[in-house]
């Protein structure tokens, strides 16, 4: 068991960090893909987590009609209890399975995300530190930290603050976006729904989330989203690490956020695909001789309580090497899919942290995989 408060860091059976020469390194921070064996990594915490507002125009761009019911049932307090003790438990069990394959395990601080917390711009209450993907991403030797866009999430950063300080005192390169001030001018006030390409974020200010970009060695793929604007975008393609590079895809998607659950690499040359959502680019993928596979339709039952996202978290997979994969242990033919296609499927109970707003990929953030820069097949694509 870990402790109930502040930082901790599972160092049992812990890996060796290689840098990408093969060489010992001194940064502890190194990831180019999904895919290559996860030798250290974030797992999110539940606890301290507050329901979001549904007034908030975010909120609302951002959440199902039917989700935004139980949002307006438990508005700006904490999450129910038995939920959260059920996702933690499912988040330490998570945690602790990593540790006993030799895989560095850190864990974010417990904050209070209920305390109202106020800017010379806005007043809100925060939401929650149990999906690191959402704000964190490693750009090979780097750590990039996002700037976000839900007000919800504007102190979020805190619950890593212990983390940071360890990694970078051990050598690690962690760094942050410029944070937009999310006054009035960032958003959309009027913003209603109405298909593909109307968004509830402005161009004022750069923002985004980091859930919005896959890795695919030198190649970093990105989409216009709720809560990534074009802005956002244009930062990231002019400060990726030397040797990277970025591309823009598009979706149908009538309200995108977040990636990971439309694609999934899953291996060189293997994309697991959202049939609902196609990619106007899938062409591009084609040429470089990838395969797209699409995955099965989720086996979440219709009353499944989702506060922030959909039953397509069943494709927000953990890949821990090119053989092992986690998955949701209800999701039967996601399982077979990856059988079929020479996994080892990994079967775990996650439908407590799905209720959260996330699956294995979103409550973690892989901090070291052993893969380098590579190039996968792709060439050059306008962004």
């Amino acid at each position: 068991m870990q402790p109930q408060h502040g930082f901790s860091c599972f160092r049992e059976k812990s890996a060796t960090i290689l840098g990408g020469d093969g060489g010992g390194t001194t940064n502890p921070i190194h990831s180019f893909d999904e895919w290559s064996p996860l030798k250290a990594v974030v797992v999110g915490r539940a606890g301290g987590a507050c329901v979001p507002s549904p007034d908030d125009p975010m909120v609302r761009a951002c959440v199902s009609e039917r989700n935004l019911e139980l949002l307006r049932r438990y508005k700006e307090q904490p999450f129910p209890s038995t939920l959260v003790d059920a996702a933690n438990g499912e988040l330490d069990n998570l945690a602790s399975l990593l540790v006993r394959w030799g895989i560095q395990v850190f864990r974010p601080e417990s904050v209070d995300f209920t305390r109202t917390f106020t800017t010379p711009h806005f007043s809100s209450k925060g939401l929650y530190a149990a999906m690191p993907r959402d704000s964190l991403i490693t750009l090979g030797a780097e750590l990039l930290q996002a700037p976000m866009a839900w007000r919800a999430r504007f102190f979020e950063y805190l619950a890593y603050e212990k983390i940071k300080k360890t990694l970078v005192k051990s050598g690690g390169v962690w760094r942050t976006a410029p944070k937009p001030c999310m006054s009035d001018k960032l958003y959309d006030w009027h913003f209603q729904p109405s298909g593909p390409g109307h968004f509830a974020t402005t161009e004022f200010k750069p923002c985004f989330d980091a859930a919005d970009m896959i890795r695919c060695g030198q190649d970093v793929f990105v989409q216009r989203s709720q809560v990534t604007n074009l802005a956002g975008i244009a930062w990231i393609g002019s400060t990726l690490p030397k040797g990277m590079r970025m591309h823009r895809l598009v979706f149908d998607d009538p309200n995108p956020m977040h990636l990971d659950s439309t694609i999934m690499p899953l291996r060189p040359g293997l994309l697991l695909v959202n049939p609902q959502r196609r990619c106007h680019q899938a062409q591009f993928f084609l040429d470089a001789g990838w395969r797209m596979v699409e995955a099965p339709l989720p086996a979440l039952p219709d009353d499944w309580p989702l506060y922030l996202s959909s039953a397509w978290l069943s494709m927000n997979l953990l890949v821990i090497d090119q053989r092992r994969v986690l998955v949701e242990a209800g999701e039967h033919a996601t399982l077979r899919l990856l059988e079929s296609l020479g996994f080892e499927p990994i079967p775990l109970p996650f439908r407590h942290v799905y209720s959260m707003g996330g699956g294995f990929h979103c409550a973690t953030c892989d901090l070291h995989r052993s893969g380098g820069l590579e190039s996968y097949g792709f060439s050059s694509m306008n962004s």
